[in-house]
């Protein structure tokens, strides 16, 4: 009896130039092969659940110390690797003061 077995995969449109670093992570840490695909990774539904797969993710967003920027998600068969959307606010003074003159009198 011939069971297909759909694919898991990550996606991880913002680190691109890390799909082959978490695709080693994969192997070496789980023993999972992963196959590089044009968003993220591909791996096989067999071997892994999209929940066991995002814990795994979020441990490789630790140790690359990208958990403050990023953060992964499971949307369907998917683990998607997130980035906040913060928006960086200058620091404002409040209560801007202009240079005091001090005179002294020596």
């Amino acid at each position: 009896m011939s069971k297909s077995h759909t694919p898991v995969r990550v996606e991880m449109p913002d680190l691109n130039g890390e799909k082959e670093s978490l695709s080693n992570f994969l192997l070496k840490h789980f023993k999972l092969k992963s196959k590089l695909i044009s968003d993220g990774l591909e791996l096989d539904g067999e071997d892994v659940s999209t929940f066991e797969l995002q814990r795994m993710v979020t441990k490789f967003v630790n140790s690359k110390k990208l958990n403050s920027t990023h953060w992964a998600a499971v949307e369907g068969k998917v683990v998607k690797i997130n980035r906040f959307n913060r928006k960086k606010d200058e620091k404002k003074n409040k209560h801007p003061q202009t240079a005091s003159t001090i005179r002294h009198g020596w």
